[in-house]
C-alpha cells in the first residue's frame, strides 16, 4: 500500500513547476513549496489552508503598497487628493503618509474615485486624518465615495465627522449621428 501511495505521488505532482520555478513570483513559489513540505509531513487539508493563509496574506502585503494620490488644486482653490487603491487595515499607514495637514490649505479634498474604504480601519484611518486637520483648524471634505462606502461612514455615526461633498451630476453625452473626421495623417519626411 505504501509503494501504491509513493506511485500516486510521483505521478500526480507537477514536475514541471520545477522548471519554471525561478519565473514566478516568489510568494507563489514559497506558496509551493510550502503547501508540499506540509504535505508531505502533515496532511493534505492542512497544507491547503496553510497555503490559503499564506496566500491571502501575501496578496494583502502587495495590496497595502498600491494606496497613492495624485495632487492636484480645485478651482476654489483646494488641495485635491485624488486617490487610487483601497483603503484597508493593511494600507491605513500608507493612506496617512500621503497627508500634510500643517502645509495644506483651509480646504481639502479627499476624492475616492479610484479607491474604496473596505473595512472599519479604512473609517479609523479617515477620521484620525479629519481629527489632524481640524487641530490644524482646516476642515477635510470627502468626495466621490462609492454607495457601500457611504453606508459604512453612515454606519460609523460620530465616529467620522467630515464634510462630504455631494457628488456632481454627470450628463450622458448624447450622439445625435454627427461623424468626426480624421485628421489626415501628418507627412514625414
Amino acid at each position: 500500500l505504501v509503494g501504491v501511495m509513493f506511485m500516486v505521488v510521483i505521478g500526480t505532482f507537477a514536475w514541471a513547476s520545477l522548471k519554471i520555478v525561478h519565473k514566478i513570483p516568489l510568494t507563489d513559489a514559497l506558496v509551493m513549496v510550502v503547501v508540499t513540505c506540509v504535505t508531505v509531513y502533515s496532511d493534505l487539508a492542512v497544507a491547503v489552508v496553510v497555503g490559503v493563509i499564506i496566500s491571502a496574506l501575501a496578496y494583502a502585503w502587495n495590496a497595502a503598497s498600491r494606496i497613492n494620490a495624485r495632487i492636484g488644486t480645485s478651482k476654489e482653490g483646494w488641495k485635491v487628493y485624488r486617490l487610487s487603491g483601497p483603503l484597508f487595515f493593511g494600507s491605513t499607514t500608507g493612506f496617512t503618509d500621503l497627508f500634510d495637514p500643517q502645509s495644506d490649505p483651509e480646504d481639502v479634498v479627499v476624492d475616492f474615485i479610484d479607491s474604496r474604504v473596505v473595512d472599519h480601519s479604512g473609517l479609523e484611518a479617515i477620521d484620525a486624518l479629519a481629527s489632524k486637520y481640524e487641530a490644524a483648524g482646516k476642515r477635510l471634505h470627502l468626495r466621490h465615495l462609492s454607495p457601500d462606502c457611504t453606508r459604512l461612514l453612515a454606519k460609523a455615526g460620530n465616529l467620522v465627522e467630515v464634510s462630504v461633498l455631494e457628488d456632481p451630476d454627470y450628463e450622458i453625452a448624447v450622439d445625435y449621428g454627427h461623424t468626426f473626421e480624421e485628421a489626415e495623417p501628418e507627412k514625414t519626411a
